[in-house]
């Protein structure tokens, strides 16, 4: 093989931009400190560049906060981002995918407005005004997020050896970037996220900037303080969502990069330096952001004592730490004849349940779910598979049998699950469950009736799983809490189950119950939370959860985090995947109301030419590569160096934070491409720096005109750009032309049908809110027994507000008030009935608002359309039971009809339920 030839470089050697000596009489240097850097700490800028910057952020910020009271109603995910607020301020626990920091300073910032959390946030198009929600108070926190954006990226290239030309080129780009302002318009996390990233960006820049001019400047004030900014900004980052991993990726692979280059220099460090170096950057870049992370959670947890939805999540010890859901503690031994309440190991769905609602499907008899708060409803009372005999030899009958007695329940034990509430037992049969209709799935139902002695399909079979119980005892014998065990099915042999399947309005939503015969074992795990025996007194041995502190509490939520976070994977309709990001191909739909829409659509001009900038280092690096195989000594200049370190780092950091999108399942959105984004602009702008200032052979540095020019024209382009998606930023009027015209794309999929002809129509639509006037229950005077009423059904005002007149459609906005009466169940009362009530019950009053649009013959228009959907990063709703009609109503079926009901799916064939004659003959093969 020939011996490579060294060749002269592509690029021409010039001086830096700061103007020091040319490069070409710089001598390369014989420590660690890099070829051609020059020290660019933003603390020693001119005035002039704190003036500029200054004024571009006046810029931003008049741009950010442009009508920012618009829409004064719910908009994506202030659904969920909003509604965290509220739960912080009444301290209500919550689950969420993203760690807390971004939701308190939401919080933070609504609470110093007054806001007292009673807004529920609930639906995309909720009115603000009406209930005085501090919205635009919540909305500026990320909109002076988004304009400190700004600031961050000037000083960021001027750290990186960017002219102010150049660094104030960056800043009006991010000023005028569609996409951005949107997100920073509304109460989300992408704000705070995209700051963070921003000021970890700048704090590592300026730190590299000092370690590369050298030993000198190691371990000084300067040195020390941009590497704890660095620390403290990937703490940040991490704590507002988990993207900030993959910022601390790209900060780690630099610091590799510079460890391995203070290991090269042999001459300046020694080993002990070097891990002085190592150690300084360890407690900087791990310890510091760790701290801060978890400080927050602390705070976080601070600040939810009480339980919440999101409880639901959590395991029984982590629940016990919340307000009046930690217990007193319970006797350990469990007898038979204890009341006892069971729990469900894996899916921490809740409590095994029973009320007097009948299935409507199936055998119809009473329902078994999970119910995720305690409940009188969750008791149930162990009844041996026959009942104990008393001194003269013969069967003690009834429910209370065993109160005299104290006998283990062991391991391999037959019983019965008495539900004392509704005098019904938990029941098995050859029966599919109403939702899991599946064939391994048998339905699991409460049956009997008082003084019913109960048949062979209630009785359940003791199965201790040693594996999981904690002590010797607890693996013999059923212990609270320590034991863990599952119930089968003595007539079938399938296990009690339970799994994360919600039943329909008809089940109040609860968690299914079913008796599986092959299902998983964790789903089929049990364990019992409270016990109480009359023989067991005072004195008797007690137990209770254990307390996990911090730490277990810290490192029980991430685990449930990721879970959820892996978990959401269904569709979505505004969702989209990595590969059309970086083209802009699809958007994210907001809210649509009154011929408006805001769309999050990015700015095509600045988005596609920060997408070729990537693709001009690509392209560079490959060239450069071939070069260099093939002998070329293109490294030996200090421009085309530079120009592959500084853009290269720069377009690392959009590789790491887009790339990794690749490799998750989970609902992806354009927003998740925003930080990608942020350090693209950066690479548009430093590769506009070195054409115009740096690189001589291209003949525009000695000409600035010539760059200005080309600044000015692009900045230009992009104000025009932005001007003309900006209506779907701001939610402001446009018409259906200017919409279609500027639709560049197919897949931009907002509707331009929203819109009206014309912008004079806007002005013809008058907003006004109708009322409807309902009451909420309350109390009767004690001593009365006429329920109490519920306000609710008698028309008394109706009008009709019509807009002016117009050549196109006219539209009515009407408003209407009702007072209706109601009962404690939600049915309406005449006139008549409200009367005799009249001086017997109390009345509350429950205000409720509705807006409907009409057209000109009076039929009502549905402003809903093109509303997105709510976004799934949020906890699941459980609805609770009607607690006190399921305690105090009786069974809403009668013991003959319930009887009859089994008798119909008693078919005596193998597998199927057996009738009640052949339960001796089960108890017999039972022993």
């Amino acid at each position: 093989m020939a011996p490579k030839t060294p060749s002269k470089g592509k690029f021409v050697d010039s001086a830096p931009a700061s103007g020091s000596t040319p490069s070409r009489t710089q001598k390369k240097p014989t420590d660690y400190s890099s070829h051609g850097v020059t020290d660019n700490d933003v603390f020693l800028l001119p005035g002039s560049d704190f003036q500029i910057m200054v004024g571009l952020t006046v810029l931003a910020l008049a741009v950010r906060v442009f009508r920012i009271y618009q829409p004064s109603s719910v908009v994506f995910d202030e659904v969920h981002f909003g509604g965290f607020a509220s739960k912080y301020i009444k301290g209500k626990f919550f689950m969420d995918v993203h760690p807390p920091l971004a939701k308190l300073l939401i919080t933070l910032a609504g609470w110093l407005a007054g806001f007292n959390g009673d807004f529920d946030f609930k639906d995309i198009g909720k009115d603000y005004l009406e209930p005085g929600v501090p919205y635009v108070a919540m909305r500026l926190l990320p909109a002076l997020l988004g304009v400190m954006l700004v600031p961050t990226i000037f000083l960021t290239l001027k750290a990186s050896g960017c002219r102010t030309t150049t660094a104030s080129f960056g800043a009006a780009l991010l000023t005028f970037e569609n996409g951005l302002l949107t997100q920073s318009r509304f109460i989300l996390l992408d704000s705070p996220l995209l700051i963070c990233t921003a000021f970890t960006t700048l704090a590592f820049t300026c730190f590299t900037n000092q370690h590369e001019l050298g030993p000198s400047r190691a371990f000084d004030p300067s040195w020390w303080f941009w590497l704890v900014a660095t620390g403290i900004g990937l703490g940040a980052t991490l704590s507002v969502k988990w993207v900030g991993l993959f910022t601390i990726a790209w900060v780690g692979s630099l610091t590799i990069v510079q460890l391995w280059v203070l290991l090269g220099d042999t001459r300046t460090v020694t080993p002990r330096l070097w891990t002085k170096h190592f150690l300084a950057r360890v407690f900087c870049l791990i310890c510091i952001p760790m701290a801060f992370y978890m400080a927050l959670f602390g705070i976080h947890f601070i600040c939810l004592v009480n339980p919440g939805e999101g409880d639901g999540f959590m395991s029984s010890e982590f629940q016990a730490t919340l307000n009046t859901k930690g217990m007193k503690d319970v006797p350990v031994d469990v007898n038979l004849g204890s009341r006892v309440t069971l729990r469900h190991y894996n899916t921490q769905g809740g409590y095994l349940h029973s009320h007097s609602h009948m299935y409507p499907t199936g055998s119809k008899q009473q329902q078994i779910t999970l119910y995720p708060h305690k409940d009188d409803n969750n008791i149930f009372l162990l009844e041996n598979q026959t009942q104990p005999l008393g001194i003269d030899g013969k069967p003690i009958n009834g429910t209370l049998a065993w109160d005299t007695m104290t006998e283990n329940v062991k391991d391999g034990a037959v019983i019965r699950l008495y539900h004392g509430v509704t005098d019904r037992r938990l029941h098995s049969h050859d029966v599919r469950p109403p939702i899991t209709e599946a064939d391994w799935q048998n339905e699991v139902s409460a049956y009997g009736y008082a003084g019913f002695e109960g048949d062979a399909n209630d009785l359940f079979k003791v199965e201790i799983v040693k594996a999981m119980s904690d002590g010797e005892e607890a693996k013999k014998r059923l212990r609270t809490i320590q034991t863990k065990f599952r119930l089968v099915h003595i007539m079938s042999g399938c296990v009690l189950f339970s799994h994360k399947v919600k039943l329909p309005d008809w089940g109040f939503e609860q968690q299914e119950v079913t008796c599986a015969k092959q299902g998983t074992r964790p789903n089929s795990i049990w364990y019992i939370e409270s016990n109480e025996h009359p023989k067991l007194g005072p004195n008797a041995e007690k137990v209770n959860y254990r307390n996990p502190g911090f730490l277990g509490k810290f490192w029980e939520l991430q685990q449930v985090m990721w879970r959820t976070n892996a978990g959401l994977v269904e569709s979505h309709a505004w969702d989209s995947r990595p590969p059309s990001w970086p083209v802009l191909r699809r958007g994210i739909n907001f809210w649509g109301r009154n011929n408006r829409q805001i769309y999050l659509m990015g700015n095509p001009v600045i988005w596609w030419s920060s997408t070729l900038a990537i693709v001009i280092y690509f392209g560079f690096k490959a060239v450069s590569v071939l070069r260099w195989q093939r002998g070329f000594k293109d490294y030996d200049n200090i421009n085309f160096k530079r120009f592959d370190y500084e853009i290269g780092t720069s377009v690392l950091g959009w590789a790491l934070h887009y790339f990794p999108f690749f490799l998750m399942t989970r609902q992806l959105f354009l927003h998740h491409y925003f930080p990608a984004l942020y350090f693209a602009i950066i690479a548009l702008c430093q590769i506009y720096d070195f054409a115009t200032n740096r690189i001589r052979s291209l003949g525009i540095r000695d000409k600035p005109a010539i760059g200005l020019g080309a600044m000015g024209l692009f900045l230009a382009v992009s104000i025009v750009a932005f001007s003309m998606y900006a209506p779907l930023a701001y939610g402001n009027p446009w018409t259906k032309s200017a919409c279609k015209s500027v639709k560049l794309v197919d897949t931009w999929d907002w509707d331009c049908n929203t819109f009206h002809d014309h912008l004079s129509n806007y002005t013809d639509m008058i907003a006004v809110n109708s009322s409807a006037v309902t009451t909420a229950p309350a109390a009767a005077p004690a001593g009365n027994q006429v329920p109490p009423m519920d306000i609710g059904a008698n028309s008394k005002a109706k009008e009709a507000v019509t807009s002016k007149e117009s050549p196109q459609q006219v539209d009515k906005v009407v408003r209407e008030e009702k007072v209706e009466y109601r009962d404690q169940n939600g049915n309406l009362l005449d006139e008549a009935q409200v009367k005799a009530l009249e001086g017997k019950v109390s009345f509350s009053t429950r205000h409720e608002t509705k807006t409907q649009v009409l057209d000109a013959e009076g039929r009502v228009i549905d402003k809903s359309e093109g509303v997105a959907p709510p976004h799934p990063d949020a906890e699941p709703g459980t609805k609770g039971i009607p607690d006190k009609e399921g305690r105090d109503s009786p069974p809403k079926v009668a013991p003959a009809a319930d009887v009859e009901k089994e008798k119909s799916i008693e078919k005596s064939d193998s597998g199927q339920a057996r009738p009640a004659s052949e339960a001796k003959e089960a108890t017999k093969e039972a022993k």
